[in-house]
């Protein structure tokens, strides 16, 4: 079968299902990676690939025929702002160590609406297009979803700059979302805009087998001229005067050498100089300062994959999914991809297959592609076309869409022999 299912479109396909870092790619359900920040950190969250500016969109009012008598419109039918407010705890009582992005959910469609404060506090207006980007994961305001501004009515996403319907959050639920933790739900259908925005308390559970941490528990411990040094880099690292803020993260880390969210952001400013072999020694200081933080981990993977040593990639993803195995489809992606092509097809199976079942949404397509070819590799021809299929399904304009349509006959052609000859044999008998 490899003869023409290609291997080396499967690395093709591996090294740009992610086009931003790897520490944005994460299921539909998680908020992107963030620059960690525990009690005395600050983090800040990570930058998002960029999204269409959204279009102001009219209010959602049941219009009225010419020369018919006018309705009055149904208050469910108007868009304005719906404000919630309310806290988010760790289930120990303690706020969480960082900012946590609060999401709303329709249909199973995520969109981001703005962020705790330290303490955990949140007030927030629903679709009100917050500075709150969507990460790799989630689909763009433009991608044909309609998302929140996009006016796009029948996607499941509501919202517009006008705010939200009560009729829009039908079937919607507001959560919080920290990578590792199960969040409360606080279900919005029949909620009214007069209504009182306190919504309580959302707690954050921690998942069983999950070791790590989007923050780094070491940034409590650090001394006060290190965390200046760190804030000061990190003012200037927003300004992106990256010249200037690597000396100030160097003092942070030479203050205090356990500051693995130094180090991390040391190594983020050293990769937007193009300094890739410096910023690997400073994510790997942050792993050896605090094994458990996953971020640093991310973007060593990321260098593995531009890099395009399968080993390295196999090694790296092996890392962050034994961290958390729940959070990162595209990571159990790549790791199916690398083991393939390291021709351990059963790993590779294993893993593409968590990727095909943590990607809900399909949003990375490549994973049915990626499964397809493992199976179709181990003789397993009904279990590739499925596959195949599928990633047709999901993907029917992406540019390989003909190769794959001669793939998929030819599967077709060999399942529909085998079966008949499975039907001929106790004839023979």
């Amino acid at each position: 079968m490899r003869s023409w299912l290609s291997s080396v479109a499967v690395a093709a396909i591996a090294l740009a299902v992610c086009p931003t870092p790897l520490a944005m790619c994460q299921t539909s359900g998680g908020g992107g990676q963030r620059g960690g920040g525990g009690a005395g950190g600050g983090g800040t969250p990570a930058p998002t690939a960029p999204t269409a500016p959204a279009t102001p969109s009219t209010p959602n009012i049941r219009s009225t025929t010419p020369g018919t008598p006018s309705t009055a419109p149904n208050m469910m039918e108007f868009q304005q702002p719906m404000n919630l407010s309310g806290r988010v705890m760790m289930d120990d009582g303690t706020a969480p160590p960082e900012p946590v992005v609060l999401f709303l959910v329709c249909n199973g469609q995520p969109r981001p609406q703005g962020y705790t404060d330290m303490k955990g506090r949140f007030n927030i207006s629903l679709g009100q297009n917050q500075t709150v980007m969507a990460d790799a994961s989630m689909s763009s305001i433009n991608d044909g979803t309609g998302g929140f501004g996009s006016g796009g009515r029948g996607s499941g996403v509501p919202g517009s700059r006008m705010g939200v319907s009560e009729r829009d959050l039908m079937g919607c639920e507001f959560k919080a979302d920290l990578p590792g933790y199960r969040s409360d739900i606080v279900q919005l259908s029949g909620r009214r805009v007069m209504d009182n925005p306190e919504v309580g308390t959302i707690v954050l559970h921690r998942m069983a087998n999950v070791q790590g941490f989007t923050y780094s528990l070491t940034s409590s411990s650090a001394p006060k001229d290190a965390r200046k040094a760190y804030e000061k880099g990190m003012e200037l690292n927003k300004k992106k005067k990256y010249a200037d803020a690597e000396p100030q993260l160097r003092k942070a880390v030479e203050a205090y050498p356990k500051y693995a969210l130094a180090w991390y952001e040391l190594g983020k400013n050293l990769d937007a100089q193009k300094k890739p072999a410096e910023a690997r020694k400073a994510y790997e200081e942050s792993v050896s300062a605090d094994a458990k933080f996953v971020n640093p981990h991310l973007e060593l993977l990321q260098q593995a994959v531009t890099s395009r040593d399968w080993n390295q990639i196999a090694e790296r993803s092996d890392a962050v999914l034994k961290l958390n195995p729940f959070n990162y489809p595209n990571v159990w992606f790549m790791n199916g991809a690398a083991y393939y092509n390291l021709k351990k097809l059963d790993v590779a199976e294993k893993s593409a297959r968590e990727a095909v079942k943590l990607d809900a949404q399909h949003r990375n397509p490549g994973a049915s592609q990626l499964l397809g070819y493992i199976l179709a590799d181990k003789g397993d021809y009904p279990g590739a076309l499925e596959q195949m299929k599928g990633y047709l399904s999901f993907a029917p304009l992406a540019p390989d869409v003909d190769s794959i349509r001669k793939q998929v006959a030819e599967l077709e052609r060999i399942t529909g022999a085998k079966a008949t000859a499975q039907k001929a044999e106790p004839a023979r008998q």
